[in-house]
C-alpha cells in the first residue's frame, strides 16, 4: 500500500476533461486487472452476467441504461469487499444477424445461395468478429468493470457444447419432439419466428362477412374473417353447442363458396355465442386455435400456400397468386357469387416480422418444439415457494407467472444457415431419426451410411436460455466457476422480456441445476424520447449513447440514466438532464481542487481523521457533516442494496451539493484561512476525510471522476475500484450538532430571504437582531456567532433572550429565535416606498385587466375551461402580491 499527496498544482487541471480521463482511466483498470474475480477466495461471491447484446450492430440507449445499472451493483459489491464478477458476452442473435448479413450480400449483388453454407458462414463469422470489437469499444467508452477473461459468445466452442447437451437431453426425457404445428411463418426470410420477433402494428383492414350454405339447401350460415384467403384452407364451420340457433345444425354439411367442398358443422366450446354471428369459420393449417380444435374433431389441416406466401394447388383456381393478390380476386369472386353480404372497416393487430417487415403468415409447419406443461408448472411452483427468486418490483413475478402459466409448446427451430445446427439426423436406409451429442456418420439402426443432419439451426433464445450457467463451464463437472459464482447474484433486464429470456432461463436452470438461476431479477423500464415515443428509426426520435458521451462525458450520461430511473419505469431522456448530471460533475471537481488547494502539508499517516485521538475539539460544523456522512452512507449503502438508484442519486445529489459544497466548505474557510493552526489541521482532516469517503460512494455511479479526483488525494491503495466501501462510523455519530447546524442554518438563510426580498446585496452588511426563546438557543447561537456573523453579513450581531423588538424593521421567525433587522441600516426607506408604490400601480393595472377579462360573458362563454382556470390563478396571484406590497408600503410609512 502507498500514500499518495498531490495538489491541483501536481497535475489537477482547472477544469475535468471527460476524455482524457475516461481513456486513462479504462486502460489502467484492464491493464491492472482490476475488474477481474477470482482474486479474494475467502470472499463471498457475487455474480452478474450481462444480458448478452447481439452481435448486429451498435449498442443503444437501452444498452446504456441496463449496463449501468449493473456496473452500479457490481462496483459497490467489489468495494464491499465481495469477490465480485461482472461476465461478459455476445449473442449470435441468429435471425437478426443472418438478416443484417444478407441484406449487406444483396447490395453486393450476391445472395446466400450463390455462396453456399460455408461460405456464407465465413461471412458472418467477419461480421461478428467486427461488431463484438464494437460492442468492446462501446463497453470501454461506458466504463463497465467487466471482467474479460471470462467472456463468452453464444457459439463459442463451450456454449455450443451446452446447447447440444441440452437438445439431446430434453430430446431422451421426450421433452423435445418433432411435429407439425400452427408457427408465425416470415415468408419473405423463410423461417419460423419466435413471439418476440413478431412485432404487432394497428392496420386498417377489412372484416368480410360470408354466407355457407347448408348443402340440403335449407338454409345457411354467415361467418366473418379478416383474411377471406385463407378460407379456401376451411374444413369446417364451429358453433357453440348450446347456442339454440345452431344446434339443430350439428353434423349437417356446407359448401365451401368458390371451391364447392364440402365441409361439416361442428359443436365446439371454444366458440363463444355472443361474438359475432356466433358461428367461426375452422382452418387448421392456418390459425393456431383454429389448429386446437381441428385436433378435436379430427379434422384435416389444409394448407393453401407456400413458404413463400404464394397460393399452391390446394387453392384452386388461385394457385401461383401472392396471398394479398389471391384475396383481392377472391373477394370480387364472392361478390359475384352473393356470398359475400358485406364489408365492414377493421382496424385491428397485425403481426410483421420485426426482421424483414413481411406480414407474419400463422402457417402449418413441421418444426422442433419442446413441450412446456411440465416445465411450466415446476417453475410456478418453485417460484411460489421460498425458493423463488426476487423479482423488483415485485409487480412483475405477477407477469412472469403469468406468462408461464399460459405459455404453449416452443417451437425452436429455424430454417436459418446461422446458428446452432439441430443434432438430428435422418438416415436415407432406415428413416429413422437419430439424436446425438456427437456427430453421426453410421445409423445404429441398420448400420447405414445414408446421413443427413437436419438442415436447420435452433432458435437463438433456446442458447440464450442456458446463459446463468453455460458461461460458467456447465456442463463439464469440473467447472470451478459454476461451482462458485452459481447460481448468480442478480439479474438486470428490461420488462419486455420477461417471458422470452426470463422465464426460460429459469425453466433451464430449474431443470439441469435444479437451482433457480439468480436470487434477484431486477426490472426495468424502456428509454423513451422526451414526449414519451418509444425510440425508433422512423421517428427518428433515436439518441447515440455515444452522441451523449462525446458531448457530456459518461459519468454525466451514466448518472442522468441510472438516477432518472425508477425500477419498472420506463425513462423519459431529456438532454437537459444530462447536462444538468455535467453541471454536477463540474461542481464536484470544483469542491475537490478547493479541498486539494488547502491540504498542504496535510500529511494522512500523522493528521487524518482516523489518527485523531479525540474528536471532541471539532466545530460545531465539522461534527455535523461528519454525522450528515454517517446517514448519508447509510443511506446509500441500503438503497443501492435495494435496487432504488434514482433515490440515491438524490441523497448523492444533496449531501454533494448542498451539505457539502454549499455548507460545510464555506464554513471550512473561516478555519482554513484564519483559524488557529491546530484548527486548521482539523477541518483539513475533516475536509480529506469526507471527501474520501463521497468520492467512494459516488465511484458506482461516476466512476472516472470519482478515480481521477481519489488518484489527487492523500490516500492508501492504487485504485478506488478496490478500495474499501465507507462504513457508517459510530464516533461521529453528533445529531447535537446537527440541532445546532439546522438552528444555524435557518437563521442565515431567514437572513438571506430578507436580504433578497427589499434587494440588498450580501456585499452590503446590516444589523441583526436576534431574540432565542430559551438559554439553549442563546448559548447555541453565541457560540457560533462567528458564522452568523460571516454567512449572514452582518455590521452588527446582539443575541439576547430578554431583546426588545424595535421599530421597523424586517423580522422572521425561526425555530427558537426572532430575527430583527432594523430598517434604518436596510434600506432608504423613502426610496422603498417610491419603489414599491410604481409596484403597487403595475399590480392594480393587472388585476384590473384580469377581472375585466373575467366579467366579459363572451371571453367565458367561449374561451375552454383549462384557459378560464389560468386566468382566474394569475388574478388571485397578481390580488395576492398587490396585498403583500400594501401591507409593507403601510409598514414602512407607520
Amino acid at each position: 500500500m502507498t500514500e499518495q499527496t498531490k495538489t491541483p498544482e501536481a497535475g489537477m487541471p482547472t477544469q475535468y476533461d471527460p476524455k482524457t480521463a475516461e481513456k486513462k482511466w479504462y486502460d489502467w483498470w484492464l491493464e491492472h486487472g482490476v475488474f477481474e474475480a477470482g482474486k479474494r477466495p475467502d470472499a463471498e461471491p457475487y455474480t452478474i452476467v450481462i444480458p448478452p447484446p447481439n452481435v448486429t450492430g451498435m449498442l443503444h440507449i437501452g444498452h446504456a441504461l441496463d449496463n449501468t445499472l449493473q456496473d452500479i451493483i457490481i462496483r459497490a459489491k467489489r468495494m464491499q469487499g465481495y469477490d465480485a464478477l461482472w461476465l461478459p458476452g455476445t449473442d449470435h442473435a441468429g435471425i437478426a444477424t443472418q438478416a443484417r448479413v444478407e441484406a449487406k450480400l444483396r447490395e453486393e449483388g450476391v445472395s446466400r445461395h450463390d455462396l453456399g453454407r460455408e461460405k456464407f458462414l465465413e461471412k458472418v463469422w467477419e461480421w461478428k468478429e467486427h461488431y463484438a470489437g464494437t460492442i468492446h469499444e462501446q463497453w470501454a467508452k461506458m466504463g463497465l468493470s467487466l471482467d474479460y477473461s471470462r467472456e463468452r459468445f453464444t457459439m463459442d466452442e463451450g456454449l455450443s457444447k451446452a446447447v447440444r447437451e441440452v437438445f439431446v437431453s430434453l430430446y431422451e426425457k421426450g421433452l423435445i419432439y418433432r411435429g407439425k404445428r400452427i408457427i408465425n411463418w416470415d415468408p419473405a426470410a423463410r423461417t419460423a419466428l419466435s413471439d418476440i420477433e413478431v412485432e404487432y402494428k394497428e392496420v386498417q383492414g377489412a372484416l368480410y362477412h360470408l354466407e355457407y350454405k347448408l348443402k340440403d339447401g335449407s338454409g345457411s350460415i354467415v361467418v366473418a374473417t379478416t383474411r377471406p384467403e385463407t378460407m379456401l384452407g376451411d374444413t369446417a364451420v364451429a358453433v357453440h353447442p348450446e347456442d339454440e340457433r345452431y344446434k339443430h345444425l350439428i353434423g349437417k354439411m356446407l359448401v365451401l363458396p368458390v371451391i364447392g367442398r364440402e365441409i361439416p358443422v361442428i359443436g365446439d366450446e371454444y366458440v363463444e355465442k355472443e361474438f359475432g354471428s356466433g358461428a367461426v369459420k375452422i382452418t387448421p393449417a392456418h390459425d393456431p386455435n383454429d389448429f386446437e380444435v381441428g385436433k378435436r374433431h379430427d379434422l384435416p389441416q389444409i394448407l393453401v400456400m407456400d413458404e413463400t406466401g404464394t397460393m399452391n394447388a390446394n387453392a384452386g383456381p388461385y394457385r401461383g397468386l401472392d396471398r394479398f393478390e389471391c384475396r383481392k380476386k377472391l373477394v370480387a369472386d364472392l361478390k359475384e357469387q352473393g356470398v359475400l353480404l358485406k364489408i365492414e372497416e377493421h382496424t385491428h393487430q397485425v403481426g410483421h416480422s420485426e426482421r424483414s417487415g413481411a406480414v407474419v403468415e400463422p402457417y402449418l409447419s413441421t418444426q422442433w418444439f419442446v413441450s412446456m406443461a411440465g416445465p411450466s408448472e415446476r417453475a410456478a411452483a418453485v417460484q411460489r415457494s421460498d425458493k423463488g427468486t426476487r423479482f423488483v418490483p415485485e409487480r412483475f413475478e405477477k407477469i412472469y407467472l403469468q406468462w408461464v402459466e399460459s405459455s404453449r409448446d416452443w417451437c425452436i427451430s429455424r430454417q436459418l444457415w446461422w446458428g446452432h445446427r439441430i443434432p438430428a439426423w435422418y438416415c436415407g436406409d432406415c428413416g429413422e431419426t437419430i439424436v446425438s451429442r456427437d456427430d453421426v456418420t453410421v445409423c445404429p439402426h441398420c448400420s447405414g451410411s445414408k446421413l443427413n443432419q437436419d438442415n436447420d439451426v435452433l432458435d437463438t433464445w433456446f442458447s440464450s436460455q442456458l446463459w446463468p450457467f453455460s458461461t460458467l463451464g456447465w456442463p463439464d463437472a469440473g467447472s470451478a466457476d459454476m461451482k462458485r459464482y452459481y447460481p448468480t447474484s442478480v439479474l438486470v433486464t428490461g420488462y419486455d422480456i420477461i417471458g422470452f429470456w426470463v422465464a426460460r432461463m429459469i425453466f433451464a436452470g430449474l431443470e439441469f441445476t435444479d437451482r433457480m438461476p439468480f436470487k434477484d431479477v431486477l426490472i426495468h423500464g424502456l428509454v423513451r424520447d422526451s414526449e414519451g415515443r418509444k425510440m425508433s428509426k422512423s421517428l427518428g426520435n433515436g439518441v447515440d449513447p455515444f452522441d451523449v458521451i462525446e458531448k457530456y462525458g459518461a459519468d454525466a450520461m451514466r448518472f442522468m440514466l441510472s438516477t432518472g430511473s425508477t425500477p419498472g419505469q420506463d425513462l423519459r431522456f431529456h438532454w437537459e438532464k444530462v447536462e444538468q448530471a455535467r453541471n454536477f460533475a463540474n461542481k464536484i471537481w470544483n469542491a475537490s481542487r478547493f479541498v486539494l488547494m488547502n491540504l498542504e502539508g496535510f500529511e494522512l499517516a500523522a493528521d487524518g481523521l482516523e489518527r485523531m485521538a479525540s474528536h471532541d475539539e471539532l466545530g460545531t460544523a465539522d461534527r455535523w457533516i461528519l454525522h450528515r456522512l454517517n446517514e448519508t452512507i447509510a443511506d446509500v449503502t441500503r438503497l443501492i442494496d435495494s435496487y432504488e438508484f434514482g433515490e440515491t442519486g438524490r441523497i448523492l445529489y444533496n449531501f454533494i451539493w448542498d451539505d457539502l459544497c454549499d455548507w460545510y466548505i464555506e464554513f471550512a474557510k473561516l478555519s482554513l484561512y484564519g483559524g488557529e493552526p491546530a484548527q486548521k489541521k482539523r477541518t483539513q482532516a475533516v475536509l480529506a476525510h469526507v471527501l474520501d469517503k463521497t468520492m467512494k460512494l459516488i465511484h458506482p455511479f461516476m466512476p472516472f471522476l470519482s478515480e481521477e479526483i481519489w488518484q489527487h488525494l492523500p490516500h492508501e491503495g492504487d485504485t478506488i475500484v478496490l478500495a474499501a466501501w465507507p462504513s457508517v462510523d459510530a464516533k461521529l455519530e453528533a445529531p447535537g450538532a446537527v440541532r445546532e447546524m439546522e438552528q444555524l442554518m435557518d437563521v442565515i438563510r431567514a437572513v438571506r430571504n430578507i436580504r433578497a426580498e427589499v434587494n440588498v446585496p450580501m456585499s452590503r452588511k446590516v444589523e441583526l437582531l436576534i431574540k432565542p426563546s430559551g438559554d439553549d438557543t442563546q448559548s447555541i447561537l453565541k457560540r457560533n456567532a462567528e458564522y452568523v456573523q460571516r454567512f449572514a453579513g452582518t455590521s452588527r450581531l446582539e443575541i439576547d433572550t430578554a431583546l426588545t423588538s424595535p421599530e421597523k424593521a424586517m423580522t422572521a421567525v425561526v425555530s427558537g429565535a426572532e430575527l430583527f433587522l432594523p430598517l434604518a441600516g436596510l434600506i432608504d426607506i423613502s426610496q422603498e416606498v417610491a419603489r414599491l408604490e410604481k409596484e403597487l400601480q403595475t399590480l392594480h393595472g393587472e388585476v384590473e385587466r384580469i377581472e375585466k377579462k373575467l366579467s366579459n360573458e363572451g371571453f367565458v362563454s367561449k374561451a375552454p375551461q383549462k384557459v378560464i382556470a389560468e386566468e382566474k390563478a394569475k388574478l388571485a396571484d397578481y390580488a395576492d402580491k398587490r396585498d403583500k406590497v400594501i401591507a409593507r408600503i403601510a409598514e414602512l410609512k407607520g
